[in-house]
């Protein structure tokens, strides 16, 4: 199979060998997610030429501070920060052995009912979530503070957000990670994003902001929290990835499919005759005023974060990595070794101990 393209031969931290080993490890692992993720070029071809290098780059990172690499993920709505994710996951854990913890931006949104105060205290638009300033940053702090000093007693609380109910999970329902990471994944739309300046923010980009904001207080008190607390966190990511999504319309297409895979989950408790009226819908009008929230910020980002972020994948329209960029090479790329059990390293380890 022939790739749009691959990862950069000079920061490669891995032989051919490794890599086909990794590969080997993640197929066993991950066989049965592979449909959900709907990966339809060659998986193999993937994860040798782009992922398993990815995941090999970043444990040279690691290698070269103390504590765990935080990595920061950056992507535009259906841009496909959870299948990274996931897969990132599996290769660092079953191809290298580490242990990986990863959580979402949107994990962090305020409840519904704060969300709400919001409306009602600062702008109508600030109910809807999604923009900076409709996340618990303080929460979110303390996640990465404890996950970046944990030991072995420790357990980090990791919250859930229901999309569907559009409000946050009770603590019982909540992740825990117990135990120390070597690998903490943070990602999320607005992820790494850096403010605006004051007089970008004049002119409205959609109708959105033309009818609902005119006098501009919804963006300039977006703006103004992106500017504070959000840079808090951003300064705690060690490692910065973007997936650039081609345009605002590739953003409409995709964040439709995602609704489309909502409406799949309604109609299977549907099936199962468990009541759906909590569950939120939206129809191609909806997603287009939802979209509108974001695209301010989104625009913003594609413009300015591919020249800083640490490595940029470029998506072309059709959702496939056309092009990796990386701005902030590894001055020496050592080789990772990934022993696995069962693996070819491995049994040459054991003989080699005989």
């Amino acid at each position: 199979m022939n790739l749009l393209t691959q990862w950069p031969r000079e920061q490669l931290c891995c032989s051919h060998r490794q890599r086909q080993e990794v590969v080997r490890a993640v197929e066993r692992a991950f066989a049965s997610a592979l449909e959900s993720l709907k990966i339809d070029l060659g998986l193999v071809d993937l994860l040798e030429q782009i992922y398993v290098p990815l995941g090999a780059w970043l444990v040279c990172r690691m290698q070269q501070q103390e504590g765990p690499l935080v990595v920061g993920v950056n992507g535009a709505q259906g841009a496909g920060k959870s299948t990274l994710f996931n897969l990132l996951e599996s290769i660092l854990c079953d191809g290298f052995g580490l242990k990986v913890v990863g959580f979402s931006i949107d994990d962090l949104y305020k409840t519904r009912a704060e969300r709400a105060q919001l409306g009602e205290e600062v702008h109508p638009l600030l109910a809807t979530r999604g923009v900076p300033g409709t996340h618990d940053i303080e929460l979110g702090i303390h996640i990465l503070n404890s996950l970046r000093n944990s030991d072995d007693s420790t357990v980090t609380g990791i919250p859930v957000f229901d999309k569907a109910t559009d409000d946050r999970c009770p603590e019982a329902v909540w992740q825990e990670w117990a135990g120390p990471a070597d690998i903490i994944i943070f990602e999320g739309w607005c992820v790494g994003s850096l403010p605006q300046h004051e007089h970008e923010l004049a002119e409205p980009v959609n109708t959105l902001e033309r009818e609902e904001d005119p006098d501009g207080h919804w963006r300039r008190y977006v703006n103004t929290r992106l500017r504070q607390e959000y840079q808090q966190l951003n300064a705690m990511l060690d490692v910065l990835l973007m997936l650039k999504v081609p345009s605002m319309d590739a953003v409409f297409e995709w964040r439709s499919l995602q609704e489309q895979k909502l409406a799949e989950r309604v109609r299977y408790f549907s099936d199962t005759q468990q009541p759906t009226d909590h569950l939120r819908i939206m129809d191609e009008q909806q997603i287009q005023r939802f979209i509108q929230h974001y695209e301010r910020l989104t625009c913003h980002t594609l413009q300015e974060m591919p020249t800083r972020a640490d490595v940029v994948m470029m998506l072309n329209e059709n959702h496939k990595i056309s092009e990796i960029q990386i701005n902030h090479p590894l001055s020496q790329c050592k080789g990772v070794d990934a022993v696995l059990p069962g693996s070819e390293t491995a049994d040459r380890e054991k003989k080699q101990k005989l």
